[in-house]
């Protein structure tokens, strides 16, 4: 027979596990009698989503599908999770909008390019993630941006996610309505990731505040787009505020993925390598050969947390 203190510590570590386990912020889920995640082509009357993700422990998002199944290669053949060569499926074969691989623990996501695209991506991700049943999930988005007074390559962790006013929210109008939310990031990833970094000295990796915009052009300051209604001086002075308020680099995701991590209680984070510095120009012109070894940088990074992880588990 068990005794009272056994009991007592079951009762804690039962509700450990029940805390841990991805929760929604809508009431209304709970009543589907069928929940069907349109965009990435799965059901849950269609599909065991328990049998299939419930392992989950570590979901990586980046916007192109091709980098996203380059990452679950690099893991899987890094941490041997894997037989070697093995293929790695589509799991959204069946739609055109998202990829999805996986590798035991390790789920690997695109979510195309912008606040509303990854934000499509994220609601039926934590609705897969709910339905699976998946606990202790770590979160990380891995991506490219433009640096504000870095080397290129340097890879930047996020602090945290700013809007283009340098505040740490994210808003949307729902129902006509302004709502905004804030964009805290995990302090203890970031952290782990930083001693990550240290571990692996490879390259330059910075924490700092992300500043998420909603355009490539216009939003981030560039002369080069379409249209253009300020001046090399303004553009300069705006640079060096965003860099004045702990800004580091410049991309289009972070701010809807913070918030959205943060209101769902996910543990998250944003890791991003930088393509150029923006205080010396606007257009990309490394060669492939030099782009694709830094977009590689972030990955490796990620990776080396999560072989940490799993060794410690």
């Amino acid at each position: 027979m068990a005794s009272a203190g056994n009991q007592t510590k079951e009762l804690e570590k039962d509700n450990l596990n029940r805390a841990s386990f991805v929760q929604l912020c809508n009431p209304n889920i709970a009543t589907l009698k069928e929940d069907v995640l349109y965009h990435f082509g799965l059901s849950t009357s269609t599909h065991d989503l328990p049998a299939m993700f419930g392992d989950v422990k570590f979901v990586c998002v980046g916007g192109s599908p091709s980098r996203m199944k380059a990452f679950i290669k690099y893991v899987s053949s890094e941490l041997g999770l894997g037989r070697p060569g093995e293929d790695h499926p589509n799991i959204c074969a069946g739609t055109d909008r998202y990829a999805m691989f996986k590798a035991g623990p390790v789920l690997s996501v695109s979510h195309g390019m912008g606040v509303p695209s990854i934000a499509i991506m994220l609601h039926e991700l934590f609705k897969l993630l709910y339905h699976a049943r998946c606990s202790g999930v770590t979160v990380i988005r891995i991506g490219t941006s433009g640096g504000i007074g870095l080397e290129p390559g340097s890879v930047v962790i996020t602090r945290q996610s700013v809007d283009a006013r340098f505040k740490p929210e994210f808003e949307q109008v729902v129902l006509g309505k302004r709502v905004v939310r804030r964009t805290d990031l995990d302090e203890q990833l970031v952290r782990e990731l930083s001693e990550c970094a240290e571990g692996l000295r490879e390259f330059t990796t910075v924490v700092g505040n992300t500043m998420c915009t909603l355009d490539f052009y216009e939003g981030q300051g560039r002369l080069d787009g379409a249209l253009c209604c300020y001046t090399e001086a303004e553009k300069q002075a705006y640079l060096q505020a965003a860099h004045t308020a702990g800004v580091r680099n410049i991309e289009m995701e972070s701010s809807v993925f913070a918030a959205m991590c943060s209101a769902c209680g996910l543990r998250a984070a944003v890791v991003c390598v930088t393509l150029l510095d923006r205080l010396e120009g606007d257009q990309i012109r490394s060669p492939h050969e030099v782009l694709a070894e830094y977009q590689q940088r972030p990955q490796r990074l990620v990776g080396h947390f999560i072989r940490k992880c799993l060794a410690g588990a």
